[in-house]
């Protein structure tokens, strides 16, 4: 066993696939920085809100006022010099932090395509993908044709972890038996052009991409994987994700998984892209890129050398063992993972809740037990109130901030208490926290929360 796994990791590929995935992945993300300011997010996500959700460990981070425009604009030039390779290590190691920092600034806006974003851009701080056609090979004459192959193959394992994982998720009772919770998404998509009206509140339908979102999630990563079947897996990726964009707001992520699966093609594929982004940039090639194929005829190219490849692949050894451990901390703790929710996040599990709460605090003195109601649109945004009136860890967070704000402003002896009630996905209305409790005596950690009330029903599945 350990000769099989020395000798592939000596084994080597052409670099071509890291070049294209490179420069896919910058312009990209270069466009989403766009976008994100365009929208106006920057403002209504990170400035307006009085108060900002944090994740435990990270509550430093918070956004920065108007530098907060700042840092995007840093995050849209380094994804500018990722794509040209202009000092990719240094590029993509900056990148890495500024998004996963805008990621943490606050948790109401978390999104599984975010963190995918900060764990690839993580990944990619130890691949060569600046070695070929980039502006470092005229700063510092970087030129290597033949890198590890595992540093390919590292891209895929991601990709294929994400759609894996997200298959296993969806092998749920509310999902496959009873189509939740597309059942309550799809009928109002009805302004769909063509199969709004005819389709969307259809329930075979509703049966139908249940039960296909978690077969096409747990069988593409093996019909990329195979030649046989690449060029199907591409186009089912392709139709797959063009269409849960055109269902869902779900922002850059369909394209940025179409752009990875690119990653599984073979290399002549990728050789072909180069040759063709070359001659397209045939009249600049004196000024910014030269000929690929006149400088690779002139030097004399050695291996890649990876430095430190020990350390690096000590690294990413464990990197991997937590993403394919991480997600299933959810088994650590007691109750229904979907009510919860704790080890819910970064897990892969996407978009299978459909949750709607009602939150109402109560601000009570411990002394003489008087009270009053908090207007919870004093402090928080519409979308804010939202995914925290259904969300334990937010309704704590919120009762000690809440706390603390009163507590600030002369009250002594304060208490905390809510009232809160979740449906999830489709379920009548039930009390998700004990009233009894005082928040404002807990605090957050790893932790059960004992004062999240039990279920009381049943949702089979891994």
């Amino acid at each position: 066993m350990a000769s099989k796994i020395q000798s592939y990791l000596n084994s080597k590929a052409e670099a071509y696939p890291l070049v294209i995935f490179r420069i896919m992945f910058g312009f990209i993300m270069a466009f989403s920085m766009i976008r994100f300011y365009s929208k106006g997010w920057i403002k209504t996500l990170y400035l307006d809100p009085k108060f900002h959700f944090s994740y435990f460990g990270f509550e430093w981070v918070a956004p920065l006022g108007n530098a907060t425009y700042l840092l995007f604009f840093i995050c849209f030039i380094l994804s500018i010099m990722i794509a040209l390779g202009y000092y990719y290590r240094q590029a993509i190691i900056l990148f890495f932090i500024t998004f996963t920092y805008i990621e943490l600034m606050d948790k109401t806006t978390y999104l599984n395509h975010y963190y995918f974003i900060s764990v690839l851009s993580f990944l990619m701080i130890f691949l060569p993908c600046n070695v070929l056609f980039s502006l470092d090979n005229l700063r510092s004459k970087i030129k290597s044709l033949v890198i590890p192959k595992w540093t390919i193959d590292s891209l895929k394992l991601l990709i294929s972890i994400i759609y894996f994982y997200a298959g296993l998720a969806k092998i749920n009772s509310d999902w496959l038996q009873k189509a939740m919770p597309l059942k309550i998404w799809l009928p109002s998509k009805y302004n769909i052009p063509v199969i709004g009206e005819w389709l969307m509140h259809e329930n075979w339908v509703h049966y139908v991409m249940s039960w296909g979102g978690m077969i096409y999630d747990l069988i593409i990563p093996f019909l990329l994987l195979y030649r046989k079947t690449r060029i199907i897996g591409f186009l089912l990726v392709v139709f797959f994700h063009v269409f849960t964009s055109v269902l869902f707001p779900i922002g850059m992520f369909p394209y940025i998984m179409i752009g990875s699966a690119l990653i599984f093609f073979d290399i002549p594929f990728h050789k072909s892209i180069i040759e063709w982004f070359e001659k397209t940039l045939k009249p600049l090639k004196k000024i910014v890129f030269p000929s690929l194929t006149p400088s690779l005829n002139k030097l004399k190219l050695s291996d890649y050398q990876l430095k430190n490849s020990s350390l690096k692949l000590s690294i990413l050894t464990v990197f991997f063992m937590l993403q394919i451990l991480f997600p299933f901390r959810y088994l650590l703790y007691p109750g229904e993972l979907f009510w919860t929710e704790e080890g819910y996040r970064f897990s892969w599990r996407v978009m299978l809740v459909e949750k709607m709460g009602y939150a109402n605090f109560k601000i009570v003195n411990g002394d003489n037990n008087n009270y009053f109601y908090v207007n919870n649109k004093d402090f928080l945004t519409p979308f804010q109130e939202k995914q925290m009136s259904f969300q334990p860890d937010f309704i704590l967070e919120y009762a000690h901030f809440l706390g603390d704000h009163f507590k600030s402003q002369g009250h002594k002896n304060i208490e905390v208490y809510v009232d809160c009630f979740v449906a999830l996905n489709g379920r009548k209305s039930r009390r998700l926290i004990d009233n009894t409790v005082n928040l404002y005596a807990q605090n957050e950690s790893f932790k059960t929360k004992d004062w999240i009330l039990p279920f009381n029903d049943e949702i089979k599945g891994l």
